[in-house]
């Protein structure tokens, strides 16, 4: 069974602790953040935005 080019051993650790491996992916991640839709974007297309990861009173 082959690998992909982006596919990696399940122990591989990356020397810099990058989440992106190379320039060419760090591109594309990009081009993908981009695109992300806001979450009011979603709500107009009746889909559920992601969910708050905190609340006010959690700060303190």
């Amino acid at each position: 069974m082959s690998k992909s080019k982006h596919e990696l051993d399940k122990n591989y650790e990356p020397e810099n602790g990058s989440m992106a491996h190379d320039m060419e992916e760090m591109e594309q991640l990009g081009k993908q953040m981009d695109k992300l839709r806001t979450n009011e974007e979603l709500k107009e297309d009746k889909k559920q935005p992601d969910p708050v990861q905190y609340k006010e009173r959690d700060k303190e």
